[in-house]
């Protein structure tokens, strides 16, 4: 396993309302279900309130989903944004206070190591959550194409379906 890319916080979290920044390019190496065309690229900023730790961004990425009617490949570019808080215990030390402060891991804790992100995973998990849902090859994809001669659904019901067919067949017109 390699070693993660880490976003040090420390000179945001020790002095309230600086804004650290972070150009970001990652190919998300270790994510086997994500077909990428091309690295996602963007910028990372982080500002911390003195209890709150904010992170944005806004990141593009080309990915190869599905037709959601044909199931073709299709090539999809979009710009999707991060917008995540994190709580900070501690009195920051630009506070004169000869404490530090400190990104509380909760359950966010596969995030960071100490008071530094794994900023990978932060844009893994953000992505996952704004993938499209349903995109179209194009617009007037006639989706899968069957061959009515192949009978489709369960052989156990095609002798239901012949009977309900011979019915028909059987009523008076």
């Amino acid at each position: 396993m390699r070693r993660p890319k880490l976003f040090d916080l420390n000179d945001a979290l020790q002095h309230p309302g600086r804004k650290v920044y972070l150009e970001v390019s990652t190919s998300l190496e270790e994510e086997d279900d994500l077909d990428l065309v091309r690295p996602i690229v963007g910028e990372l900023s982080a500002v911390s309130t003195g209890s709150m730790l904010l992170v944005e961004g806004l990141c593009h990425v080309t990915m190869v989903l599905e037709c959601a009617r044909c199931n073709d490949p299709v090539e999809v570019e979009f710009d999707f944004e991060i917008r995540e808080e994190f709580p900070v215990e501690g009195v920051a030390a630009g506070y004169g206070s000869g404490g530090m402060a400190h990104v509380v891991p909760g359950e966010d804790a596969v995030m960071f190591r100490g008071n530094s992100l794994i900023w990978e995973e932060l844009i893994r998990q953000d992505l996952w959550g704004q993938i499209p849902y349903s995109v179209l090859c194009r617009e007037d994809c006639p989706g899968v194409e069957w061959d009515h001669g192949i009978p489709v659904g369960r052989p156990e019901f095609q002798v239901l379906s012949q009977l309900l067919d011979d019915a028909e067949d059987d009523r008076p017109e």
